[in-house]
């Protein structure tokens, strides 16, 4: 399996921030945006990334990101010329993926929870092994600002609506998605939605027509932040602080799950670590590396 984390479009929900700099790039807490999505992908073990960034953004990613060889990775870029829609990110990245299945994940989209990787891990199974597409859903108290997703008692989806004035459930679509190889050739044939985009709700339509769409539940176990406006970009700050603080371990350690993945030896772990020593970030791997 192979990732894509879509890190383009113009962050107008967060203007004027984001006038001049890419949403993905504003920090989180102590970290880029992107660290997040990209640990998700790290911690499913997957080494070949590509992110999908706009013209003029290509730099600063390559310059934060580079090739990946740092923490073990083959980090790939490939740029949307224009916000034509998440589903566009699949045709864009059908070189890269080639005849892998996929995992697609939305660069301003932040979870957390115990058993998170666990889950994604038997998502990933799923799609190896079964085909189709697997999506999550999420309990929120507005699903009309969602995609929003309908099933019946045993977990079997019945509908997916994209933003619907009568949602039928409160679940909504988070931005994690694992995909067999179809997920290509389905984004090219739908059409633009009314807002001329080729919507990620259309790609999942047409795996539920046939009958090859699964959803599974985060419960209150779990929390998810779509980052792309102002009160969620502070809440998700605020919630990554707090869990720092009272436990003292990061989220989102790009270098952390390098280390612990055995992509990156303590050597090179504290050679990224050392530059930023001066940081509480710097001291954290530091002190990883000569507690390991």
């Amino acid at each position: 399996m192979k990732a894509v984390i879509l890190a383009g479009g113009s962050g107008t929900r967060l203007y004027p921030v984001t006038t001049i700099i890419n949403k993905h790039l504003l920090p989180i807490y102590n970290k880029p945006m992107i660290y997040y999505p990209l640990s998700l992908v790290m911690l499913l073990r997957i080494k070949d990334v590509l992110f999908i960034v706009n013209p003029h953004d290509l730099e600063n990613f390559q310059n934060l990101l580079k090739d990946g060889s740092h923490i073990g990775m083959n980090i790939k870029y490939k740029v949307q010329e224009k916000p034509n829609g998440l589903a566009e990110g699949l045709i864009l990245a059908e070189d890269f993926i080639k005849n892998d299945s996929i995992c697609y994940v939305l660069g301003d989209n932040i979870f957390f929870g115990h058993h998170l990787p666990k889950l994604m891990k038997e998502a990933l199974k799923e799609i190896e092994h079964k085909g189709g597409a697997y999506i999550f859903g999420y309990y929120v108290k507005d699903p009309e600002r969602f995609g929003v997703v309908e099933f019946d008692e045993y977990r079997n989806v019945i509908s997916i609506e994209e933003k619907p004035k009568k949602p039928k459930s409160h679940y909504a679509v988070v931005g994690m998605y694992f995909y067999d190889n179809k997920a290509i050739e389905i984004a090219k044939n739908i059409k633009p939605s009314e807002r001329g985009e080729l919507e990620i709700t259309s790609v999942n339509e047409e795996y539920l027509k046939r009958g090859k769409l699964r959803v599974k539940l985060l419960g209150r176990g779990f929390a998810w932040f779509d980052a792309g406006t102002h009160d969620s970009f502070l809440e998700a700050g605020e919630f990554v602080a707090t869990i720092e603080n009272k436990t003292g371990l990061m989220i989102g350690c790009i270098e952390e799950i390098a280390y612990k993945n055995g992509w990156i030896t303590k050597e090179q772990l504290l050679k990224l670590a050392n530059p930023l020593k001066k940081t509480e970030y710097g001291r954290y791997l530091i002190e990883l590396a000569e507690n390991s």
